[in-house]
């Protein structure tokens, strides 16, 4: 989907004069609905459409409750995921895209990614070789690590939905929601990246931003990442975990697979990453 890239400045979060909260821009050409304010009225979808028909979006994405569902739906939006348990261990997510341009709906490689979550279906429950602890030390970052991060974000994606390249960035998330985790090696270099944010209003939390240098790629670092972040959530009031996940992508989708993940549905071309427009799959998980 690369017609719809754009080198422009990472999106901007704003928040509607009813509440509503929203990411939006030309960087992912679109409208990322992040939550629905208290005062959103039945007309939220429309004013979302109207919105990206005026900045020139081809895409309006929601995350929301499924109690609001039927507003959108009858707007013309079109359910693309769920997670049954994303509120509160209890009440439905729902996520929906409306098309404003119809060949941002259209996925090329469909067959592909098909193929690509069948393999990753397979995985579920796979047995996972010990961390080679002699080799590595799984840890949470620090401020003296934000510049190697850059560095290996830097390497791993050509364009990415949030300026993780930036120390600043990186610096500031860190002081106030993003935990980030590392694989180090005896010899003191970052060689894989990951991080979980959570909505402790919701009660989930995202597992996202993972990053595995290529020369180590076979050591299963993304799996045992995870592992190590969800030990790390425990005791925090999280009732479910999440991730969206590129859907072109065989690793990361096998690594949430592999230890109990379940397909929640795929976001058609959704995300600018690795230089163009991807398709994104949700994965979910109770976490007791």
């Amino acid at each position: 989907m690369n017609q719809y890239m754009n080198n422009s400045a990472p999106d901007r979060i704003e928040e509607l004069q009813c509440g509503s909260l929203i990411q939006h821009g030309s960087y992912n050409d679109r409208i990322y609905l992040l939550k629905v304010g208290i005062n959103a009225t039945e007309k939220l979808p429309l004013e979302l459409i109207g919105l990206a028909r005026r900045c020139g979006y081809s895409k309006v994405f929601v995350k929301i409750p499924a109690k609001y569902s039927q507003n959108f739906i009858h707007a013309g939006y079109s359910k693309e995921a769920c997670i049954p348990e994303f509120y509160h261990g209890k009440n439905k997510g729902i996520f929906m895209g409306y098309y404003l341009n119809p060949m941002r709906s259209s996925e090329a490689d469909k067959a592909k990614m098909d193929e690509i979550l069948q393999l990753a279906r397979s995985r579920s429950g796979s047995v996972i070789p010990p961390l080679e602890t002699d080799q590595f030390l799984i840890r949470h970052c620090g401020k003296k690590d934000i510049f190697k991060m850059a560095a290996v974000y830097r390497n791993v994606f050509s364009t990415y939905p949030f300026p993780i390249y930036d120390p600043s960035y990186l610096w500031n998330t860190m002081q106030k929601k993003i935990s980030y985790f590392c694989v180090e090696t005896v010899k003191g270099d970052l060689v894989a990246l990951s991080s979980y944010e959570i909505d402790h209003l919701a009660q989930n939390v995202e597992m996202t931003d993972f990053a595995i240098l290529p020369d180590w790629r076979r050591n299963n670092l993304s799996v045992h990442l995870l592992t190590r972040m969800e030990n790390a959530i425990r005791g925090k009031n999280v009732r479910t975990a999440y991730t969206i996940a590129r859907a072109m992508s065989p690793g990361i989708n096998m690594t949430f697979s592999r230890i109990g993940y379940i397909y929640g549905g795929r976001l058609k071309n959704n995300t600018n990453i690795a230089a163009s427009i991807e398709s994104m799959n949700v994965w979910y998980k109770t976490i007791s």
